[in-house]
């Protein structure tokens, strides 16, 4: 059996009506992420121009403003490889196409807490994740933070941190157990 994929997944919770600068940031950031870690990259819920219309364009037009990552190279190339899309709100759950859910979260339900083991474990065992990271100072709303099966906090303390700090903590904890 194959090994699955793992994907970062974006909810923006910041700003649903006007693209701004800590959106471009995230992204940028979370684009250099997935490429340097050979994960793809989802987004959900953010206002993008309606005349843009294929990843790569989408891609470009964030990446000309930016010099993370390369100057947003990063995530050109990303998107280039076919291993970046934009999804809008999920309302009854995520795309099954990208995997199990799984909410990242420093109030992880005791019920559905996973640690970073168990989720590599999934990927090395063959199945696809999503990592769900919200991007605002409220996190995954909570109608969509249900959605997941899964809950994982990276720092295993309850410690909150922010979405860049958390998606390259937990993107680069995954990566040290998959390639171990």
């Amino acid at each position: 059996m194959g090994r699955g994929r793992v994907t970062i997944g974006l909810y923006n919770s910041y700003d649903a009506s006007k693209f701004r600068e800590p959106h471009r940031r995230a992204i940028a950031r979370a684009g250099g992420l997935a490429t340097s870690f050979d994960m793809n990259l989802a987004l959900f819920g953010f206002p993008f121009p309606e005349d843009i219309s294929t990843p790569v364009e989408l891609a470009s037009w964030i990446a000309g403003t930016t010099s993370i990552g390369s100057h947003g190279d990063y995530f050109v190339d990303l998107a280039e490889m076919g291993r970046f899309h934009s999804f809008p709100y999920p309302s009854k759950g995520f795309p099954p196409q990208l995997g199990e859910a799984v909410l990242t979260t420093s109030k992880p339900d005791e019920k559905r807490a996973v640690t970073p083991r168990q989720v590599a474990d999934m990927v090395l065992g063959g199945r696809s994740v999503l990592l769900v990271f919200g991007l605002g100072p409220h996190g995954v709303p909570k109608t969509a933070a249900s959605i997941p099966k899964y809950n994982l906090d990276i720092t295993g303390g309850r410690y909150s941190l922010e979405t860049c700090t958390a998606v390259g903590a937990v993107s680069g904890a995954l990566h040290a157990l998959l390639d171990q």
